[in-house]
């Protein structure tokens, strides 16, 4: 119940009427790409208010790492993003010619994919915290 209050203190709501289609499948992509709704909706909010010259700087921040809930969570989209960055790293360098395997493009593909390794694991470690 006392975080029920503390929720509606924090944060405000408000209702949509949505053509039932676009809502499915927004619903859908939100949770393939497990994001919540709301905050994909926060995100365009406050970018909306900042293409208007009116209110620039006033919009807070989509993100809120209040509590470690919200920070690991952060934590663990960010570590989605850099598996996902890795795995297109990777599409490429599998993808350098045979004779250009020994060349500073393929060296510098493996430098990256190794440099995302090692962030991925630091991240991890701290998520797992």
């Amino acid at each position: 119940m006392v975080a029920g209050l503390i929720h509606k203190a924090i944060y405000k709501q408000f209702k949509v009427s949505l053509d039932p289609e676009l809502f499915h499948s927004f619903k859908k992509v939100c949770a393939e790409s497990r994001v919540s709704m709301a905050s994909v909706i926060s995100q365009f909010m406050a970018g909306y208010i900042e293409t208007q010259p009116k209110a620039k700087g006033k919009a807070v921040s989509a993100c809120n790492y209040s509590t470690r809930r919200r920070r690991r969570a952060v934590i663990g989209k960010i570590i989605k993003e850099l598996e996902q960055i890795k795995e297109n790293e990777e599409d490429y360098s599998g993808r350098i010619p045979e004779n250009l395997k020994s060349s500073s493009v393929y060296d510098k593909a493996e430098e990256f994919i190794s440099c995302l390794d090692t962030a991925i694991e630091a991240l991890e470690s701290i998520e797992s915290i």
